[in-house]
């Protein structure tokens, strides 16, 4: 058995490319509109690990997804957690759980995809993400 993809479904395919290629760094791998079913599949991976892969699933119909229709979370490992959690911030999404360990952070995609940020290798933890509260605003 081999993994293959995690699929999420999106509503709005230019906010989520925004966060998933411009704010997490992926990048789309291919993409195939099929006209008769009335759906886009985008597929994403982190750059060099295409065996990594998240397929967005856009309905074209879908007016939105409600939270039941959502699953666990993603995970990614980054190679520093702070530059990228402050990076997402600097485009407006909120961390809802700082990497205040160095370790682990959390944040969602504008479909309320819960992220996992992970970690690669040892971090100290530094300020000002030690003291950050739980939904990363002041």
């Amino acid at each position: 058995m081999k993994y293959l993809h995690t699929m999420v479904r999106i509503s709005d395919v230019e906010e989520s490319l925004r966060f998933y290629c411009e704010g997490l760094g992926l990048q789309e791998t291919r993409r195939f509109d099929n006209e008769k079913g009335r759906f886009t599949l985008i597929f994403l991976a982190p750059p060099g690990d295409e065996n990594s892969e998240i397929e967005l699933t856009h309905n074209w119909d879908e007016k939105g997804y409600g939270g039941g229709r959502n699953f666990g979370h993603l995970a990614y490992r980054v190679k520093d957690i702070y530059a990228t959690c402050q990076h997402l911030m600097d485009m407006g999404y909120i961390i809802n759980r700082p990497p205040r360990d160095g370790h682990m952070a959390f944040v969602r995609s504008p479909d309320n995809i819960s992220i996992e940020i992970l970690q690669e290798g040892d971090l100290e933890p530094i300020e000002p993400w030690v003291s950050m509260p739980n939904n990363g605003e002041w």
